[in-house]
């Protein structure tokens, strides 16, 4: 064990095994791989648009984050695709991507203790929705008879195994908006407790439909900035006005440290600290004192056995609604204290939009990239911040040196909270 992770073993605040990143995958409205994500975040773009992909000239929100140019077959034989939803197939190609850059061949001898979690909010809705229309349509004749696979929430996780060959569990995660960050804590634990040595995990997400632009819209949770798609997502400024509904798909490769070691693969971070709760609130509004927020952070943070004063920087879950900014802030400064108004805090959602499940598996990716470079990516359009004191990291990239720690936020309808610590190696 090196001298770095002595250090942090010494300072966890649960046993187990260490939990090692070594690879991730991505897909998202800001490019078709880790690579071109993490460029264009850097610079500032952003990934919203109006949308085209299907109609919705009747609408009241006709903008979103879509995935554009994805080409299945670079990924999958032409009867993967035909059968899995998209939600699926971003999925399975961040998983694709994420193997390639851990190096990891999944082989006879490994394959039992490989594991396969995949979280998602909304599942495969679009083949869902398709599947309805084609019974009304056309009558049960014309349903295949995968569709019972392809329309489940678990058909992402199943396609990863299948074509990777792994054979330790394989299951779903939803938890709506903090489905991606618990697939991760649900691997962590998994490795900790011994249960797998190498567990693929994230999360995936499809949902720039009619249906979920028009459910969501009603519920005044989309920002209505139709004119102006790229402005439209403003976490932290007080001229917010909700957030935008985005597709893509993160995964990402976690290790028992010992195993990575003994395969010569490099860490990119260790996985130090996850914590979960639920606000017991209301469906859609965080409890307004944060409560079930502050459970998870500080959970987190218990978990990787660091003080408040360890945090170098916070990807925050910053969807641009209302309520959601400004409790996350209060948190935020609740847990944190003043640590919060001496270090950056910045949402990658004003660029990406929220991919819901997918979302914080993206912003995991994004916060070990920043531990790694030193680069923290911006919250754009953040124009007035609602806390004057605090670094939103506004319009443009900041270059911070020494990072050790990071801590990522997702908060979801429902009431799901999730947080997770990734330390430096």
């Amino acid at each position: 064990m090196t001298a770095a992770r002595e250090r942090g073993a010494a300072g966890r605040g649960r046993p187990g095994r260490e939990v090692m990143v070594t690879g991730y995958g991505a897909v998202t409205p800001l490019g078709h791989s880790v690579a071109e994500t993490w460029t264009a975040m850097l610079a500032g773009h952003s990934g919203i648009d109006t949308v085209d992909a299907i109609d919705v000239s009747g609408l009241g929100v006709r903008i979103g984050g879509q995935v554009r140019g994805f080409t299945p077959s670079r990924y999958m034989p032409t009867p993967v695709s035909r059968r899995a939803d998209p939600y699926a197939q971003y999925a399975l190609a961040a998983a694709l991507e994420a193997c390639e850059h851990a190096g990891l061949v999944v082989d006879e001898r490994l394959a039992p203790r490989v594991a396969v979690i995949i979280g998602s909010g909304y599942g495969p809705v679009g083949s869902i929705y398709r599947a309805a229309n084609t019974l009304r349509d056309k009558g049960p004749r014309a349903i295949s008879p995968f569709a019972q696979v392809t329309t489940a929430m678990d058909s992402a996780a199943g396609e990863i195994s299948m074509r990777l060959g792994t054979q330790g569990p394989s299951r779903a995660q939803s938890t709506a908006c903090a489905s991606g960050a618990d697939a991760v804590g649900a691997g962590m634990r998994m490795i900790s407790h011994g249960e797998a040595d190498v567990v693929l995990v994230g999360g995936a997400d499809a949902c720039v439909t009619a249906v979920d632009l028009a459910g969501s819209g009603n519920a005044r949770a989309l920002s209505r900035r139709n004119d102006d798609p790229t402005a439209a997502c403003r976490p932290f400024d007080v001229h917010r006005d909700g957030f935008v509904m985005s597709e893509g798909a993160a995964v990402m490769v976690l290790e028992a440290a010992e195993v990575a070691d003994r395969r010569g693969a490099t860490a990119l971070a260790e996985l130090a600290g996850y914590g979960a709760s639920s606000d017991a609130h209301h469906w859609t509004a965080p409890h307004p004192e944060g409560r079930g927020a502050c459970l998870a952070v500080e959970a987190a943070l218990r978990d990787a056995g660091i003080a408040e004063s360890d945090v170098d920087y916070v990807n925050a879950h910053g969807t641009g609604t209302q309520l959601n900014d400004a409790t996350e802030t209060a948190v935020l400064r609740k847990v944190l204290g003043d640590r919060v108004t001496r270090i950056p805090v910045s949402s990658t959602k004003s660029m990406t939009g929220h991919m819901i499940g997918a979302a914080g598996a993206v912003e995991l990716m994004a916060s070990i990239q920043a531990l790694r470079t030193g680069d923290v990516p911006p919250t754009i359009n953040c124009d007035e911040p609602i806390a004057p004191d605090i670094n939103f990291v506004p319009h443009q990239a900041q270059h911070h040196e020494g990072m050790r720690i990071v801590l990522s936020n997702s908060f979801g309808f429902g009431g799901h909270n999730a947080a997770l610590v990734v330390r430096a190696v």
